[in-house]
C-alpha cells in the first residue's frame, strides 16, 4: 500500500541520475472513480517549485523515489488544469464531506495504488490507521500488531473519490465522474446534519455549493440555534435570496433572532410580497398561534366552482407550503368554509364549492398559546388549522409539522423540569455546593 505522506519529500531524479528536487504534491484528474495521478509537483534547486506532467516525464516510481525519462535541461513546466486537484494542498489534513456516510471527516492520509497505467487514488483514509502512518509507518505497524494480538486489528476507513465533497475548494465547474455524489444531490436534512458538524468558518463554504433554493431547504432543516448564525454570516444579498425561498414562518423565526440592523437590511432586499408576509408574522407574540403560523395558504372565493378551484391550484407557486385544504372566503376575506383536496378532486367540475365545503369550522385566534393550538390540531386529527381574527378574517394557517415541533419542544421542557426537580438531582446539586464551599474555605485559609 502507498500513502501520500510516504511519497511527500521523496527524491526526484532526472534521466542522468541527478537528484533535482523532492516531491511536494501530486495532482489527480477528477473525471474518474479512481483518479489517475496526472501531474507531479516538486521543489527544485533554490526551493523553486516545479509542476510537470506525470504521463509525459515520469519513467518510474519504485516506492522510494521518482525517476524521470529526460535530463533536467529538457523539463518543461506545466500548469494545474481546471479539472485537476492537488492531493496535499486540497485534501490532506482537510475536512471533507463524506456524501455516502453523510458526515464531516478529516483526511488523515490518502491511499494510492501503483498500476501499469501509473498511480491512482484509491481513497481518503479517515481513521486512526492513516493518522498513525502519518506520524510514522513503524508506529502504525507496531500499534496494528498489538491491536491484532488482542483481536481488534486497525481497520482502514477509506472514502472513495466519488463520495468526497471538498469544503475549501469550489468544484462546481469541474466535470466529475457520473457517479460522483455532490452536496446538492443530498436530502436537505442530510446537508443540515453535515453543516452542524462543521466549524463556523467552513459552513459558508458548504452553502456556496448550493443555490438559493437548496440553501433555504437546508437552513430550514437546521436546529434553531444554528439558523440565525448561518444567515447572519452570509452576505446581505445572499441571505435575502435564501430567505426569499423559505416559508414565511421559517423566515420570520430567523429574522426575529437577528440583530435589528441586519434584519432590516435583509427585509429591504427581499421581495415585496415575501417581506410583507414576514413583517406581518413578526408582529405576533412568540409561542402563540400567530407566532408559528404561515401566510402560505390557498383561498378562493366561496362562489366559485370545482373547475375554477382546480385552475387556481394549477397556477399557484410550486413551492407553496400547504395545500392540504382549500379555504373558502367571502368578498371581505372572512373564512366561510373549508374542503380537503380529496373532496375537490373527486367532485364534478361544475359543482359549487360552497355546497361541498364544511361549514363547521375549527379555527384558532392568533393570541392562543402555541401548545393549545398544537393540541387542537392533534385532537381533531388535522393537517392544518386556520388562524382567524375577531371578525373571522383568515390570517394564516398552522400546519401539522409545526404543531408537532411545538409538542416535541414542550415535551422536552417537561422532561428537563422533572429531572431538575427530582430529589436525587437536588441532592447532587446540594452536595456539589457543599464541596465547592469547603474548597473555597480551604483556599482562603
Amino acid at each position: 500500500m502507498i500513502y501520500l505522506r510516504q511519497i511527500l519529500k521523496q527524491p526526484v531524479f532526472d534521466k542522468d541520475g541527478e537528484q533535482i528536487g523532492v516531491i511536494s504534491d501530486l495532482a489527480i484528474a477528477t473525471g474518474e472513480v479512481f483518479p489517475r495521478v496526472t501531474s507531479l509537483a516538486f521543489i527544485g534547486p533554490r526551493k523553486t517549485p516545479f509542476m510537470i506532467s506525470w504521463r509525459k516525464y515520469v519513467e518510474s516510481y519504485d516506492g522510494s523515489c521518482v525517476r524521470l525519462n529526460v535530463p533536467s535541461s529538457d523539463i518543461r513546466f506545466s500548469y494545474l488544469q481546471p479539472d485537476e486537484v492537488l492531493l496535499a494542498r486540497d485534501l490532506l489534513d482537510k475536512q471533507i464531506v463524506d456524501t455516502q456516510g453523510m458526515k464531516v471527516v478529516r483526511v488523515n492520509d490518502l491511499k494510492l495504488s501503483d498500476s501499469p497505467a501509473g498511480l491512482r487514488l484509491l481513497g481518503a483514509e479517515t481513521g486512526i490507521r492513516g493518522l498513525l502512518f502519518g506520524i510514522s509507518p513503524h508506529l502504525e505497524k507496531a500499534v496494528n500488531a498489538i491491536a491484532t494480538a488482542f483481536g481488534h486489528p486497525l481497520k482502514e476507513r477509506l472514502i472513495a473519490w466519488n463520495y468526497m465533497e471538498l469544503i475549501e475548494r469550489d468544484m462546481s465547474q469541474i466535470k466529475l465522474s457520473v457517479s460522483h455524489k455532490r452536496l446538492h444531490d443530498m436530502h436537505p436534512a442530510d446537508v443540515a446534519d453535515i453543516i452542524e458538524q462543521l466549524e463556523p468558518q467552513h459552513r459558508q463554504a458548504v452553502f456556496d455549493k448550493l443555490d438559493a433554493g437548496q440553501a433555504a431547504d437546508a437552513v430550514a432543516e437546521l436546529e434553531d440555534e444554528f439558523q440565525a448564525d448561518v444567515i447572519e454570516d452570509m452576505t446581505t444579498s445572499r441571505g435575502a435570496a435564501v430567505l426569499n425561498e423559505m416559508d414565511p414562518d421559517d423566515a420570520a423565526d430567523i429574522i426575529g433572532d437577528l440583530p435589528y440592523d441586519k434584519a432590516e437590511k435583509l427585509l429591504r432586499l427581499m421581495g415585496v410580497e415575501e417581506s410583507a408576509s414576514v413583517r406581518s408574522l413578526l408582529g405576533y407574540k412568540e409561542e402563540t398561534a400567530g407566532g408559528i403560523m404561515t401566510t402560505d395558504f390557498l383561498t378562493v372565493n366561496d362562489d366559485l366552482t370545482v373547475s375554477d378551484a382546480i385552475e387556481a391550484i394549477r397556477e399557484m407557486d410550486e413551492n407553496q407550503e400547504s395545500i392540504h385544504y382549500l379555504y373558502l372566503v367571502s368578498d371581505n376575506d372572512v373564512l366561510t368554509g373549508v374542503l380537503s383536496l380529496r373532496t375537490l378532486v373527486i367532485a364534478k367540475p361544475e359543482m359549487s364549492l360552497d355546497e361541498l365545503s364544511t361549514k363547521e369550522l375549527i379555527t384558532v385566534h392568533p393570541d392562543l398559546d402555541q401548545e393549545e393550538c398544537a393540541q387542537t390540531i392533534a385532537k381533531y386529527d388535522l393537517l392544518a388549522i386556520p388562524v382567524v381574527d375577531e371578525q373571522g378574517v383568515m390570517l394564516g394557517v398552522v400546519t401539522v409539522d409545526d404543531a408537532m415541533d411545538v409538542l416535541e419542544e414542550e415535551h422536552e421542557e417537561d422532561l428537563q423540569q422533572r429531572s431538575i426537580s427530582s430529589p436525587w438531582v437536588i441532592g447532587i446539586i446540594v452536595a456539589l455546593l457543599i464541596v465547592i464551599g469547603v474548597l473555597i474555605f480551604m483556599l482562603n485559609s
